[in-house]
């Protein structure tokens, strides 16, 4: 269960998208909420900033902090009925996003929450371009929405997660994603669908396949090896699926054949009308257009949150 929800602001509208969402999952959580504004540093906005025993550096740091509180401040009032928000601003360090996992770490928080751009998008504002690293770096789960385009933030706007989309990855490690999508999905009300994404032995030879539980003539168009992959497949699902229902959750499992994990994954997820996509990252490097990311290309392609969680080896 989540106690303490971070929401990191930068002052734009786009970044305001991830209150809605934040809000009712730490309502129905009963968590606290923690807004959080990093204040760059003074190298930022001058071409030549004051030295640090400059009266004029102390002078304009205090003023930067106290603008930052005043925008935290109008935040609140706006959520209105938002339950317990604790707001805090810090100076930026060694970076953006070390210090807001800094922050992290020192007032225990257990999830966070923030907008991310879509495909084809670019850094409108400096969640914008760090966004991907903080899903990297943050060592708890971090929860993205992605807000409409040229849209206003309506803070109180009800978010509806009543359908989890769970992508697997067949080992232990991938299974970490589970305990957050379960932690919200008990307070939501949600059911959920795992799904395996197998990739075809002979991908030239097939089309994408989805599929649920094997049917009695078998699995049609596959390989013997893709059959024999898709049943390993189905029966991890189905041995993680009946842990999670053994604590309540309603579970359908699905195994998808697809040479590309991220569309397939994108597909169920449309075809089983999910309200959140959980998946985990192995946070290599920090690069935007890492090759080879399923997590990223999802955060992309999704029109839904993203719960992402990283490996424990990265942790």
């Amino acid at each position: 269960m989540f106690r303490t929800i971070l929401v990191p602001l930068d002052g734009s509208v786009f970044a305001e998208h991830a209150l809605p969402l934040a809000v009712s999952v730490a309502k129905q959580c009963g968590a606290k909420m923690r807004l959080l504004r990093v204040v760059p540093p003074l190298a930022d906005y001058f071409f030549m900033p004051p030295q640090l025993n400059d009266p004029l550096d102390s002078e304009l740091r205090t003023l930067h902090r106290t603008e930052a509180q005043a925008y935290l401040d109008d935040v609140v009032r706006r959520m209105k009925d938002a339950g317990p928000v604790v707001c805090d601003v810090m100076e930026e360090e060694e970076g953006v996003c070390e210090s807001i996992c800094a922050d992290v770490v020192k007032t225990g928080v257990d999830l966070i929450v923030l907008s991310s751009h879509g495909r084809g998008a670019v850094a409108r504002f400096w969640l914008g371009s760090n966004a991907d690293k903080l899903v990297r770096t943050a060592p708890v789960p971090v929860l993205l929405a992605r807000p409409p385009e040229h849209a206003p933030a309506e803070l109180e706007r009800p978010v509806t997660l009543k359908h989890f989309l769970v992508a697997l990855g067949g080992n232990t490690n991938a299974e970490r994603i589970v305990e957050p999508a379960l932690a919200i999905g008990k307070v939501t009300g949600a059911d959920y669908t795992l799904v395996r994404v197998v990739r075809p032995a002979f991908p030239n030879l097939i089309s994408d396949i989805g599929t649920g539980p094997k049917p009695a003539s078998g699995w049609l168009g596959l390989s013997k090896i893709d059959e024999q992959n898709c049943q390993k497949a189905e029966d991890y699902l189905a041995t993680v699926a009946k842990r999670l229902r053994a604590e309540g959750a309603t579970v359908q499992t699905r195994v998808h054949v697809a040479e590309q994990p991220a569309a397939a994954l994108l597909h169920e997820a449309a075809l089983v009308g999910a309200d959140l996509i959980a998946l985990e990252t192995h946070g290599r490097g920090i690069s935007r257009l890492l090759i080879g990311s399923v997590a990223d290309k999802v955060v992309r392609g999704s029109s839904v949150p993203v719960l992402v969680c990283r490996l424990p080896s990265q942790v």
